[in-house]
């Protein structure tokens, strides 16, 4: 089975005195750790939390080779997998006494349906800056199901996040001080693919923008939920970035066409500033959020990386196709699941405790 990781792993950042912890280890998240340690390498602490702790590695080695004397640790974590958020989310409250950002990275995009047809169609459209940013018309995705049966986009991408911040509460939330979540979402963001009555996507074709859509209804009910207890969530757009997602979204395309599509990319740079292209300017919003005072954001905005024609930098806000009733119904259904795999988790710890214990006198 195939899979493209978009933003590989979970992002959070940390600090001794003021602790963030980063969850990121190739791409854009890579980029933002450059960006945060190359303002503050003294007092910043970063804990990068990845599936693949071979490339955590890297990232790692990566930032020091760089960046010397910075403060990196490393956590194994699968937001897919339930156990693995729970371990990971104990131990970072074992480590840390606080937090004040966690960045939420991790998404995948298993399977994709490239229609190869609507892409050339659509190069020769009105609708190509649409279809370049957004992937409209031109993917699908086939989902799969996680040993926890859940649908994995779903867990990746939204539960296993979700998760996550329940466990970390007690390091998140504290009196007189905030912290800050920060979402990657994406412009493929849709409300058409998403329906409150199947937040997992099992009966559709598009679980990766109903996923990315549910991260932005999730940010709105989060806000609601916990902005008096100092907790402040936030949503960014990457713009198009030249990612694992735009390669592997196209595996059977020869090298030499991306070099020739490249200068096309640069060249619809010149009319949309979406077209960000590299990490490190689609982590500009990312970067930009780190420095605002969570009180004064807009928490029904989603906050876009944009690079204009000259290759300038700079986020720009735009409100989301989102509502508090939604976002609402959307929190109380993922409570519901939580209490449901919270349930299915212990029954099966408890069966492993029975069958693990000795047996007694004159068992065969």
């Amino acid at each position: 089975m195939k899979y493209v990781d978009i933003l590989p792993y979970i992002s959070t950042v940390q600090c001794s005195i003021t602790v963030y912890c980063m969850f990121s280890c190739s791409g854009i998240g890579l980029a933002l750790c450059e960006r945060l340690l190359s303002q503050d390498t003294e007092g910043l602490q970063l804990c990068l939390a990845c599936r693949n702790m071979r490339r955590a590695q890297a990232a790692r080695s990566a930032l020091l080779a760089s960046h010397p004397t910075a403060q990196v640790a490393l956590l194994q974590m699968d937001t897919s997998s339930i156990s693995s958020v729970f371990a990971a989310a104990q131990e970072v409250k074992l480590r840390y006494n606080r937090l004040d950002y966690l960045y939420l990275n991790a998404g995948i995009m298993p399977n994709p349906q490239f229609d190869v047809k609507a892409f050339f169609k659509g190069l020769f459209s009105s609708h190509i800056i649409t279809m370049f940013a957004t992937g409209e018309g031109i993917l699908t995705q086939k989902d799969c199901v996680t040993a926890d049966g859940l649908q994995e986009v779903f867990a990746t991408n939204l539960f296993g996040h979700f998760l996550l911040i329940r466990e970390l509460e007690p390091v998140l939330c504290h009196a007189g001080r905030t912290s800050q979540l920060i979402w990657t979402s994406s412009s493929n963001a849709h409300r058409s693919a998403f329906n409150l009555e199947d937040i997992q996507h099992q009966r559709g074709t598009q679980p990766y923008s109903s996923s990315k859509y549910a991260s932005d209804l999730l940010s709105l009910a989060l806000n609601t939920r916990y902005n008096k207890q100092g907790l402040y969530s936030s949503v960014i757009c990457p713009g198009f970035v030249m990612t694992n997602l735009t390669y592997g979204i196209l595996p059977s395309f020869p090298a030499f066409l991306w070099t020739l599509l490249m200068p096309v990319f640069w060249l619809i740079r010149v009319f949309t500033n979406t077209f960000t292209l590299i990490p490190y300017n689609g982590a500009e919003a990312l970067f930009w959020l780190f420095n605002q005072k969570p009180e004064s954001l807009d928490p029904q905005a989603k906050y876009h990386s944009l690079t204009s024609g000259r290759g300038k930098n700079y986020t720009q806000p735009r409100k989301m196709d989102v509502d508090l009733e939604t976002s609402e119904a959307l929190y109380e259904k993922l409570l519901q699941l939580e209490s449901e795999v919270r349930k299915k988790l212990k029954e099966k710890q408890k069966e492993s405790q029975v069958h693990s214990l000795p047996a007694g006198p004159g068992s065969s």
